[in-house]
């Protein structure tokens, strides 16, 4: 698994966008403080592999920084190749 230099800010855009592409799905995910990030992270894996927006990780395979990694990848296909993040 190759990680990104920006993985972090990869991260944490790809659950900005996740979290509003729920909240128009009409799923209320809790950005509260006693929700952690992890659970935000599987959340939004779930939704994006349920709507068939990214492919299923392996069962064997479904950890958390397994997660944060498809996230990672998914968010890095939707920007534009010039995007600074992805330099």
């Amino acid at each position: 698994m190759k990680k990104h230099k920006n993985e972090a800010q990869l991260l944490k855009m790809a659950l900005e966008i996740g979290l509003a592409y729920a909240h128009k799905r009409g799923f209320s995910i809790p950005n509260k403080k006693g929700f952690s990030e992890k659970d935000k992270v599987e959340c939004v894996y779930r939704l994006l592999v349920q709507d068939q927006l990214i492919g299923p990780l392996p069962e064997d395979k479904e950890d958390g920084p397994n997660m944060r990694h498809r996230l990672v990848m998914w968010i890095s296909h939707k920007l534009p190749t010039e995007h600074p993040l992805l330099n």
